[in-house]
């Protein structure tokens, strides 16, 4: 979709992290459908996996925090951050794993916490994202409603929320779905990830 604005056109772009290990398990099927309405309303969408990124851990040195970037190697956080600072829209999908995101999402969060919010003299959060839109989808194996009131998928939305909040981004949606071991994601759930991105 083009947008218009002062006479300067220009394309809306999505970025679509799938934060799960599994390619085709429900996550990217919710994840799925959230790209493609993306593309049928013409949006530029990018999508990727953390799974197949090569990112090394945070050392907590803190040295980001002054010098804006991160003192560790180049390698795949560096190229994902580019992509973060140039998307209007973050979709982000992760399944539960004990109540909270998959490792290898925190990771490359925890890598570049400098590129996503910054920080005053008396150490003030700033965010760097305002005015982006973000839209957050989960599963977990606990049954609804369980799933919510254990915190389980639950706890996802809230650890990336939590992220997503300090760095500027207004998150618009978040669709979860329970109780993937007996059932897999369901046609009604694809279509609530599929009217999320309708909200941006």
């Amino acid at each position: 979709m083009i947008i218009r604005t002062d006479r300067i056109c220009f394309l809306m772009k999505v970025l679509v992290i799938n934060g799960s290990p599994r390619k085709k398990g429900n996550v990217a099927r919710m994840l799925a459908a959230v790209r493609e309405e993306a593309e049928e309303r013409g949006f530029d969408v990018t999508c990727l996996s953390v799974s197949d990124l090569k990112v090394a851990p945070c050392t907590g040195c803190m040295v980001c925090r002054s010098r804006l970037s991160c003192v560790l190697p180049e390698d795949d956080a560096q190229r994902v951050l580019g992509l973060i600072e140039a998307c209007d829209v973050l979709v982000v999908g992760a399944p539960c794993y004990w109540g909270n995101m998959p490792g290898q999402l925190k990771v490359l969060f925890d890598r570049i916490v400098y590129g996503m919010m910054g920080e005053s003299a008396s150490g003030i959060p700033k965010p760097l994202h305002k005015g982006k839109k973000a839209i957050l989808v989960a599963a977990c194996t606990t049954p609804f409603p369980f799933n919510i009131l254990f915190g389980q998928s639950q706890g996802v939305v809230r650890a990336l929320k939590e992220i997503l909040k300090w760095s500027g981004f207004k998150v618009v949606a978040a669709v979860q779905q329970g109780g993937t071991k007996k059932r897999p994601v369901t046609e009604r759930k694809l279509r609530s990830c599929r009217r999320a991105l309708r909200k941006i």
